[in-house]
This record gives C-alpha cells, structure tokens and sequence, in this order.
C-alpha cells in the first residue's frame, strides 16, 4: 500500500486571521486508508525551491463527522503555513500521508469517565477531535476543558466549541483562559500552568476524580502541568501529551561536535532490506543520510515528536539530539527511537 496519495482540498475555512481548517476529498478508493481515530493527524508534502518538506497536522474533525480536516496555524518564516494560510485553494491537489499518531483516547460506549482536556493554542486541534468524539460515544462521559489563547480573537474553534457546549450543556465545561487581554474572573487570566492546576483543582475538578487527562500545546506547558499532575498522584498511563515540538539536548551536541573526525558504520534494515552508512560524527542525521542514498525510510516531521520513523535498536548505542518520546518498554526489550534525530550509532 502506498504512504501517499494525491488528494484534493474540499474547502478551506478561515479560522482566525492566521489559521485555517482545511478538509480534504477522500475518494471512495482511499476511504479506508484515510480512516482515523480522534487525535491523529496527517502529514502534507510540498516542494519549495527544490526541496520537499514535510509537514504534520492534526485532524480536528470527529471520525463521526464523515470529514477530515485539519487546522493549520501560520507560524513566522513557516513555508507550508504561509502557503496553506496565503495561497492554497479549494481545488487544489496535494500530496499527503495516511493518518498516524497515538494521542487517542479508547473510546467504549459503556465508559463513565471524567476527562481533562488541557490545548493552549493551536494545540486546540487534535483536543477538538477528541471532545466532539467522547461527547458523541460515550454517553455517561463528562469533559472538562481548560484551553489557553493570548486573546479571545486568536481563540481557534470558539464558534464550534461554544456550539458542542450548548448541544451537551450538562456533559462539557470549557474555560477560556487568556494571557494578554484581561477577564472578569482573576483565575482566568494568564498561561495554563501548574500553578493555575493548583486553583483550578479544588474549584473546577476534584483531581482523585480524573480518569484521563489530554495535554497538547508547548512544550514548557506540557512539562509543567504533567510534572504537577504525577506530584498529585495521578498515574503517569492516565495522562498523554502531544507536543509541537522538542527541544535540542546541547549536553549531547556537544559531546557529538567534540568526536568529529570519528566515523559511525550504521546498518539498518527496511522492509526486509538491509543497507550500510558511513556516516561522519556531527554532520549527518541517520534520516538524512539515508534519504540522500534514496532510502525511502518513513518520516513526518523531523522535530523528534511524530515517531514515524520509529525503530528497534538492535545493537549499539546511540546519541539522541532531539526525542521526547524515547522510552523502554517490557524491561527494555523495546526502545523507541526516532531516526530523524539520531545522533550516530557507534
């Protein structure tokens, strides 16, 4: 089955003055590589001056919907932002990858479960898709969600999330939080952090009565509501978080910058194939250096986040630049990595 596929855009819908949603036309021959679970996303591929980029955005439409759309907010100096935001067209075709990503709730009709809900910004997306799914299947669920903007104009999906609030008025509490424009109620004012948590907790939610808890947004977000959700003892399973992106480790930059002149041999295997890289310490990553040898090694986003290009190590050790969801499972049997930013295997 091929990883990508032409599609044409259904519409496009002017969010804010700096975010649009776009839906795309599925045709009936790709439905069932297109089917997703609320909190995916999908990954668009354009070419600028020569050079193809990848860009992954999450669906905020509902599986329910019969849609699939996704937001895409313009970033400063962003290429596909600019061009989704400036220039793209209904009409238009582009090239794109099948829905991937874990941040998804299991969702059963029989569950009675309280969620908390946590986007800041454009993090609103894939938490939408969430909302509107929970609140259509399971229908002795509650949502409780706390989403952050600077100002209630750059507040994506308000219409559409004050119009779910009313349709399941006694199911779905939304609290608007904003940093840069003043609210009647103090406790609203500001960043989503832990310190917001720590009132919100005793006043909006009973912390012991969370069953699961979504985070999406930046990454200094993530960090400090999830470090504070685990110091009040809620299982670190009950809380998944979605990040833009993650930060360089300049101890391990520099390490690599202080052995060049070194070689790594690395040997990987895909799709039954093994190749062979001599790669120089500090100046290629394993992605790169394979996509130049015409690899065709899967990948989204390149910023350590998406896992597309997950692998198994086999043997060896390696040097992660930029990887948050690196982690061992089963007593170390497994270990996730993210080629796009493996340092070197040595």
């Amino acid at each position: 089955m091929s990883d990508k596929f032409i599609l044409k855009i259904k519409n496009i819908i002017k969010e804010t003055k700096d975010c649009v949603s776009i839906a795309l036309d599925i045709p009936a021959e790709h439905q069932t590589s297109f089917q997703f679970k609320p909190g995916q996303y999908i990954t668009f591929i354009k070419t600028f001056n020569n050079e193809e980029i990848r860009r992954s955005y999450s669906i905020c439409s509902s599986p329910f919907e019969n849609e699939l759309r996704v937001a895409v907010k313009k970033v400063e100096d962003g290429l596909f932002s600019s061009y989704a935001n400036e220039q793209l067209q209904s009409g238009d075709l582009i090239e794109v990858m099948p829905p991937e990503g874990r941040f998804s709730p299991n969702l059963h009709l029989e569950n009675q479960k309280i969620y908390l809900l946590i986007a800041a910004g454009s993090g609103i997306t894939p938490i939408l898709s969430i909302a509107k799914s929970i609140l259509q299947e399971e229908l002795n669920s509650n949502v409780i969600l706390l989403y952050g903007n600077q100002k209630t104009e750059n507040i994506i999906f308000k219409e559409q999330l004050l119009a779910l609030k009313n349709k399941f008025l006694k199911r779905f509490q939304i609290n608007f939080l904003l940093s840069k424009e003043l609210t009647e109620e103090g406790n609203f004012y500001g960043r989503i952090n832990s310190q917001k948590l720590s009132i919100f907790k005793n006043t909006l939610f009973n912390i012991n009565d969370l069953d699961e808890i979504f985070i999406c947004g930046p990454e200094e977000m993530i960090v400090d509501c999830r470090t504070y959700l685990l110091e009040q003892g809620i299982p670190s399973l009950k809380i998944h978080v979605e990040l833009f992106g993650a930060k360089i480790n300049t101890k391990k930059q520099e390490k690599i910058l202080s052995r060049k002149g070194n070689v790594a041999h690395v040997k990987y295997k895909l799709n039954g194939r093994t190749h062979e890289l001599q790669l120089d310490y500090g100046e290629s990553s394993i992605l790169d250096a394979a996509l130049k040898q015409n690899s065709a090694l899967p990948f989204a986003c390149k910023g350590g986040v998406c896992c597309t290009c997950k692998a198994k190590l086999l043997e060896g050790t390696v040097d992660m630049l930029v990887n948050s969801w690196s982690r061992t499972r089963r007593s170390g049997q497994w270990i996730y990595i993210d080629l796009s930013v493996l340092s070197k295997l040595k």
